[in-house]
């Protein structure tokens, strides 16, 4: 298994004096605890590790447990300090009162025990954290896999990266693809849906939110209103709840609905919304072509493309706090627009059979943009734009 870039981040915020609860969090089978569990392997420190995954929901006292044997692992063997560590925190019911009771007695009492909590649910973690730790934490954000660690652990194809996605799990069943299915759907799937969204959160009809996340999903790359998915969806209800749950899936890691760029805030509230799924395997679990097929159909390729483009872009923004749009005027588009501070980057994928760039440069004369970026053919190399650091293009 390769070491993530992110062990740096995680060995050096340890490291640093007592101050904040460090939260890493990101979505399923992005490999958090076997990042930390490589951490710990090189790290002096003693710590302890626990983890929450078969611990009733309901038995948050599990945590004042860890703290205690933490507690007491420190004063037996007179430790100058300790690390305690505990994973999927988040399945716990009001798991950030008692985390907060926890570090505000060791911070009152000069205990030095440093905190490292991870966690799958964004959802859930993003609940706890807003409701209960205000000023008490940091947070390290471990995206999707990227292709060159796609590349680096499995050998992985760029063809191969636009169809099968980025879930490492995944990656040694790509040529069986009825594993490579059953592996996405149960284990990624089933498990954010039921565990990370449906456990806490009031759903009225969770059937309706399974729906949407599959016709988002195979719509990745795609603008459809809200009105004409709910004449798609069974009981359907209104774009109100369409809307709430795919809120909620971006939350979730799974796929968002991108706003048209406007400079009126309004408009972009109200526009139709882009379809981009943060991983691609999620676009492809859902588009019935194996890859052999997909690769020979140009237009379905041609959407895997920009799609894979797009959730390389999502999964950048997602860890480098920038605002992803798409824009549209009459005949006139560009696939993705980025915003950070006042700086405006337009982005515009073209797979090899695509050549118009009309859209981009009418962008440019309208908005006059910080950059502008063309991937693909006669452009920037997808391989290229696929490997970068998506932060650079506001510098």
């Amino acid at each position: 298994m390769i070491q993530r870039a992110y062990f740096d981040t995680i060995a050096k915020r340890i490291d640093e004096p007592r101050k904040f609860i460090q939260i890493i969090e990101g979505p399923r089978q992005v490999g958090k605890s076997t990042l930390i569990k490589q951490v710990l392997k090189e790290f002096s420190m003693p710590w302890v590790h626990f983890s929450a995954d078969n611990v009733p929901a309901t038995r948050s006292a599990w945590i004042s447990d860890c703290w205690s044997t933490a507690r007491n692992k420190l004063q037996m063997e007179k430790l100058p300090e300790l690390l305690l560590v505990i994973d999927e925190v988040q399945k716990l019911l009001n798991w950030g009162e008692v985390v907060k009771k926890e570090w505000d007695e060791d911070t009152f009492n000069d205990v030095p025990i440093k905190v490292v909590l991870l966690g799958s649910s964004r959802v859930r973690l993003e609940k706890g954290l807003s409701e209960s730790l205000k000023g008490r934490f940091e947070t390290i954000k471990m995206p999707n896999w990227s292709l060159s660690e796609m590349q680096e652990a499995f050998g992985m194809t760029i063809d191969e990266y636009i169809y099968y996605g980025v879930y490492p799990g995944a990656a040694d069943f790509r040529n069986d693809l009825d594993r490579w299915q059953e592996y996405i759907s149960s284990s990624i799937v089933d498990a954010t849906i039921n565990n990370d969204i449906l456990m806490d959160t009031p759903i009225a009809k969770p059937a309706l939110l399974r729906q949407t996340f599959e016709l988002s999903s195979a719509y990745s790359g795609q603008k459809v209103s809200l009105t004409k998915m709910i004449g798609q969806l069974q009981d359907a209800g209104n774009t109100t709840t369409l809307a709430h749950y795919l809120d909620l899936l971006n939350q979730s890691g799974m796929v968002c609905g991108l706003s048209k760029y406007a400079v009126d805030k309004a408009r972009r509230r109200n526009s139709i919304p882009k379809y981009q799924v943060y991983n691609n395997a999620l676009m492809s679990l859902y588009c019935e072509h194996n890859f052999e097929s997909a690769r020979a159909n140009h237009k379905l390729w041609g959407r895997l493309f920009e799609s894979a483009v797009g959730a390389h872009i999502m999964n950048c923004a997602y860890t480098g706090r920038f605002k992803v749009y798409y824009w549209r005027d009459g005949k006139d588009e560009v696939d993705f627009v980025l915003v950070k501070d006042s700086k405006v980057v337009a982005i515009e994928v073209k797979s090899n059979h695509e050549k118009d760039t009309s859209g981009l440069h009418v962008f440019q004369e309208k908005f006059h943009p910080f950059r502008s970026v063309l991937v693909g053919e006669e452009g920037l190399p997808v391989e290229t734009f696929l490997k970068s650091d998506l932060r650079e293009l506001f510098e």
